[in-house]
């Protein structure tokens, strides 16, 4: 149960959010929640939120199934890298930088991405159990990696693929089946006692 997780106060949430200099940038497997857990932590920083699968989809004129079906993974990841990097850029040309940001869930394992995430924002990987991500990815039929083969092995597999460069964040949260609520209040305790 996540009944754990005590609620913070405005006021701490304000002094926290003084205290961070840099975007947040979350991480993690596809349907781990980071869009809608971004969308909430930025409400209650008062940031702006950006997808960077959105911004992708802009800057490509084409969803990205169709930029797999086109030109293939290896080009998505390359145009992905490009992309969060002038997100993280215009975060910190605003003058501090103060941002959340949901990447796709291979983002992370790029070696580029991940130090440029490393080096110039907070990353936070978001995480949950295999059961979790195949309830959520089924609501969608926007992901390419799953359209082939059996989902719950894909996404068994990616995780575990996946975990060690994960596993570079400094903040590792648990995202359950709980109301993304507990999930916010997670981040922001982390983020906390990571600062």
């Amino acid at each position: 149960m996540d009944l754990d997780v005590p609620p913070l106060s405005a006021s701490e949430i304000e002094a926290l959010a003084r205290r961070i200099d840099r975007p947040i940038v979350l991480v993690g497997m596809m349907g781990v929640g980071k869009s809608s857990v971004g969308k909430r932590l930025a409400a209650l920083l008062h940031w702006p939120f950006v997808d960077a699968d959105d911004e992708i989809e802009t800057a490509a004129q084409m969803t990205i199934p169709e930029i797999f079906a086109a030109h293939g993974e290896a080009y998505f990841r390359d145009g992905e890298r490009r992309v969060i990097a002038r997100l993280i850029q215009d975060g910190a040309s605003d003058g501090h930088g103060r941002r959340i940001i949901a990447t796709g869930g291979g983002a992370f394992v790029n070696e580029d991405t991940r130090r440029l995430i490393l080096d110039r924002a907070i990353a936070v990987w978001l995480d949950s159990d295999i059961e979790t991500l195949l309830e959520r990815t089924s609501r969608k039929e926007n992901r390419p990696l799953l359209q082939q083969g059996d989902p719950r092995e894909t996404l068994t597999r990616l995780h575990e693929e996946r975990a060690a460069a994960y596993a570079q964040a400094p903040i590792h949260v648990l995202s359950g089946n709980g109301p993304h609520s507990r999930t916010v209040i997670r981040v922001l305790q982390g983020i906390g006692q990571w600062l």
